[in-house]
């Protein structure tokens, strides 16, 4: 052989090497690329036909939102808003919600996701706007499933009508007692399913729904456990939940984790109607400063420490509030902790990276944010046809004037304890049971939650600006409670100020609205019912004297003991009156005119120590 022959086979044999050396540097590469353990899904890199390996690994996208309460078109007022953090520091308010845009937002989000499921955590319905709420929340329930809504857990405002009318929403059917609403179009319930793990019937101890659903697609398996909050008994109408028991949360979502474990299933997530309060209010705020979950406090920071570490994501509601946050689970692994303000303004997006061999979630590779739901994009036809449709038979009673104001007038948008509408409705439960024939009250109380929006000044639709509409009125007080007149001590009265801020009011407060000429001052720099100075009780500028009787007007719920206020259980001598919804319509009717519209109250009946 020659020694051309000889150096040619050797350059050949050398650029061979070196060629099977850059493929594996190659190879190196891209397995470092790959999420951790998806590089052993085939030892060879491939199958015997040397076809490369299928990804370990697929991304599920969970978009989620929660506590929509029928507001399928957009927030009025400041509620209609979410806050957003500029780059130089300061804050934005941004316009934001309603289905129609809700609708787009989520169609856009899903694009390039060929596994993505939707989800959300409660009260979707309840405490509506009259364009739902008129018809028991069915337009609602119409339009999520347009959205094409996975699951949803339920939440204390889907027990507003009780457990028979909740099987309706989910099963379809006409209204007992109102049938249906359209000739020729039978109501035929939610495309998805509502879950309600911890809710059982006393008599046999079965959830009177499903506890849990199981998300399937190509060999994909999710289970989504859902539960409201345990304290739902305290917060909605005794009526709506006779016969029912809510169980721990914790508890309740370990044992289907368990029992869904046991059928295979290793990614899970819980569906949860209780939240936390952020440190700001801001959606795109740093929930994880200085570290992992620093930035939320409430009822959720705890469920979160205590629920198994086989759960991989908890979507929570209930607070109205924007957070993502990683709060360790018992096992000190970070897990995503989401929740997306409410009424639609905002959807959370989150990746859930999903091992296709242990079938579990890869936690370290969970990804989460809140989006805002701008009204700067195009409206979803198909929802904007819906809401025409239902606003046709709302209209005659919708548009109907009832009052007018000068200004707006908040109520739910705003964050002080103490609001103009809360006065402005204390004021007209007042006036109107104040006569001896109607129970003689001398003051009224009104429970914040009670407050669903802002009374605006700019007119909705054709009205005109400053008038008030029976449908303005209705989203203000939606839930049409009776109101009742009882006899209190001024010893109950004072306890009641005191549960305000005490017990299971501690971590957050519940500041009744209070009538004009009942006073008081609240000091925040002491803790529990040392928060009420009780001297500083005063009924027309005298003293609430505790061995006294006063006449209290305030709605069913209150007097029921609702909101925490057990105190309130013990009144004597009730009396029954008109709705609540048209005592306010009364006094709107009889204290204004186009002339002399209704001012803002000043809101200055509680001193407020800070």
């Amino acid at each position: 052989m020659s020694a051309r022959s000889h150096n040619h086979r050797a350059s050949r044999r050398a650029r061979r090497l070196l060629a099977a050396a850059a493929g594996l540097a190659t190879v190196g590469a891209l397995v470092a690329a790959m999420p951790a353990g998806a590089a052993h899904g085939d030892r060879h890199g491939g199958d015997r036909h040397g076809h490369p390996a299928k990804p370990r690994t697929v991304d599920v996208q969970l978009l989620s939102f929660n506590d929509l309460h029928g507001n399928l078109e957009p927030p009025a007022g400041s509620a209609g808003n979410v806050s957003e953090i500029q780059h130089d520091g300061t804050v934005k308010s941004i316009p934001a919600g309603g289905v129609e845009y809700l609708a787009t937002s989520l169609r856009t989000a899903r694009g390039g996701h060929p596994y993505s499921v939707t989800a959300a955590a409660g009260d979707l319905v309840g405490a509506s706007p009259l364009l739902s709420g008129l018809f028991h929340d069915e337009p609602t329930i119409e339009a999520l499933n347009k959205l094409n809504l996975d699951v949803a857990g339920v939440g204390n405002h889907e027990f507003d009508e009780g457990a028979v009318e909740l099987a309706r929403l989910q099963n379809g059917g006409c209204h007992p007692t109102e049938g249906c609403y359209e000739k020729g179009r039978k109501f035929k319930g939610a495309d998805f399913p509502y879950l309600a793990a911890n809710v059982t019937k006393e008599k046999t101890g079965k959830p009177i729904l499903k506890p849990y659903t199981v998300w399937k697609k190509n060999g994909v398996r999710i289970g989504f456990i859902g539960v409201t909050l345990e304290g739902t008994p305290d917060i909605v109408s005794a009526n709506g939940i006779k016969g029912l028991k809510f169980h721990d949360e914790v508890k309740t979502i370990n044992k289907y984790a368990r029992e869904l474990e046991r059928k295979g299933v290793k990614s899970i997530v819980a569906l949860i109607h209780e939240g936390g309060f952020p440190a700001s209010p801001s959606y795109n705020y740093d929930c994880d400063s200085p570290g992992p979950g620093d930035g939320i406090s409430g009822p959720i920071a705890e469920i979160a420490k205590g629920i198994t570490p086989k759960v991989d994501a908890l979507v929570t509601g209930h607070t109205h509030q924007a957070y993502v946050c990683t709060i360790p689970d018992p096992s000190g692994k970070p897990r995503m902790v989401t929740s997306a303000s409410s009424f639609g303004k905002l959807y959370t997006d989150t990746t859930l990276t999903y091992d296709k061999r242990t079938h579990d979630i890869v936690r370290t590779a969970v990804t989460s944010a809140n989006h805002v739901v701008s009204r700067d994009q195009a409206k979803a036809k198909d929802m904007t046809d819906l809401i025409s449709r239902w606003n046709t038979l709302a209209a005659p009673i919708a548009n109907r004037p009832q009052g007018f104001i000068s200004a707006d007038i908040p109520g739910r948008g705003s964050t002080a304890p103490e609001t103009p509408l809360g006065d402005l409705i204390a004021d007209a439960q007042l006036t109107g049971l104040a006569p001896a024939d109607k129970g003689g009250a001398q003051l009224a109380l009104m429970n914040p939650g009670g407050i669903r929006s802002d009374l605006v000044f700019k007119a909705s639709g054709s009205e005109g600006d400053g008038v008030v509409t029976y449908g303005e009125a209705f989203t203000v007080q939606p839930f049409t409670n009776m109101m009742n007149v009882v006899d209190l001590t001024g010893a109950q009265l004072i306890t009641t100020l005191q549960q305000q801020v005490s017990g299971p009011n501690e971590a957050a407060p519940k500041i009744l609205q209070v009538s004009k000429g009942f006073t008081y001052t609240l000091d925040l720099t002491k803790t529990g019912a040392a928060r009420i100075v009780t001297d500083s009780v005063k009924l027309n500028g005298e003293a609430i004297d505790p061995a006294k009787t006063y006449r209290v007007a305030m709605n069913e719920f209150l007097a029921g003991g609702g909101d925490g206020f057990a105190v309130l259980k013990e009144h004597r001598n009730k009396l029954v009156g008109a709705s609540d919804l048209d005592v306010f319509n009364a006094y709107l009717a009889a204290n204004s005119s186009a002339s002399a519209p209704i001012a803002p109250p000043a809101a200055d009946r509680i001193t407020v120590i800070r």
